[in-house]
């Protein structure tokens, strides 16, 4: 979607305990980050931060160009200390997936 900036959401467990944020790295013309964007609104509904980057924005390939992401869409989750705890680099995986990571945080 033309118009998406970088979003963050801050998301924390029922205890108060900081969990893992999720990046999504995508591309308008990209035929798979719809579905990419589509994730990124579920883990939003299921209160879970999500900061989108648009790598055709100077900030965007800023971000991209630091996490070195070569392929798209591209998904990072960290926990708050920006440790890695999941990616998926040209695929889009399952929210199950994505969940399991930003709770292990």
């Amino acid at each position: 979607m033309a118009g998406w900036s970088s979003i963050c959401i801050q998301s924390k467990s029922e205890g108060g305990k900081q969990m893992g944020t999720v990046k999504i790295f995508y591309k308008d013309d990209c035929p798979m980050c719809p579905v990419a964007k589509k994730l990124g609104e579920h883990l939003v509904a299921e209160n879970i931060g999500v900061q989108h980057y648009n790598v055709e924005t100077a900030d965007g390939l800023a971000e991209a160009t630091f996490y070195r992401v070569m392929a798209l869409p591209t998904i990072l989750v960290e926990d708050e200390d920006e440790n890695g705890l999941g990616e998926w680099r040209g695929s889009v995986p399952k929210v199950e997936e994505v969940l399991n990571a930003v709770r292990s945080a």
